[in-house]
């Protein structure tokens, strides 16, 4: 998990997945969804889902973007290719109707690729941590917004990783979770049904 800076536009200051939204460089790929989620991974945390993609690689697409080249022209350039099929598509999350800035995203699993290490992207990404989900969940130093934490929260009861990705792989379609705030003699509370 990163943890977003505090004058960030979307969750100052809490721990959030890398993430954000699909770009027209993202378009020439037939997905353009894990399109985005490789190259937003890549950007944020420094972790690239390439076949072979080791940190000698990583940095030499880090230069290539730096210098302007398109993230999968980057790629294309170092002789990678975005392994797709590394992503699990585990959750879909739409924020509520009433809020100005919706989002409609996806949450994927995947594994560290073996020869990379994390590098935060500065600016963007101001503390990052590899946590439980149960962990995350219980700290106190942890801020989280609700989809985090409920996502979290659907994954902490998993006993291993590989049973983890079967229940992701055997949902099928992964349903649509649009939550829904609404007032009440508490103040506002977000449900889900």
């Amino acid at each position: 998990m990163m943890k977003r800076p505090g004058g960030a536009d979307f969750a100052p200051g809490a721990y959030v997945f890398p993430g954000g939204t699909v770009t027209d460089d993202d378009r020439a790929f037939d997905d353009h969804l894990r399109a985005a989620a490789v190259r937003e991974l890549f950007e944020e945390v420094g972790i690239l889902l390439a076949s072979g993609a080791t940190d000698t690689e990583c940095d030499r697409v880090r230069q290539l973007v730096s210098g302007g080249e398109p993230f999968g022209a980057a790629l294309a350039g170092v002789g990678l290719v975005p392994d797709f099929d590394a992503l699990v598509l585990f959750a879909r999350w739409v924020t509520p109707a009433m809020l100005r800035r919706r989002y409609d995203a996806r949450f994927y699993l995947a594994r560290m690729p073996a020869g990379q290490e994390v590098r935060a992207m500065e600016g963007e990404v101001s503390d990052w941590v590899w946590i439980s989900p149960s962990r995350a969940l219980a700290s106190r130093e942890i801020t989280l917004v609700y989809a985090t934490r409920a996502v979290l929260e659907s994954v902490a009861g998993a006993t291993d990783v590989e049973s983890l990705f079967r229940r992701a792989r055997a949902q099928g379609d992964v349903p649509v979770v649009e939550p829904r705030v609404v007032q009440t003699a508490a103040g506002w509370e977000v449900l889900r049904d």
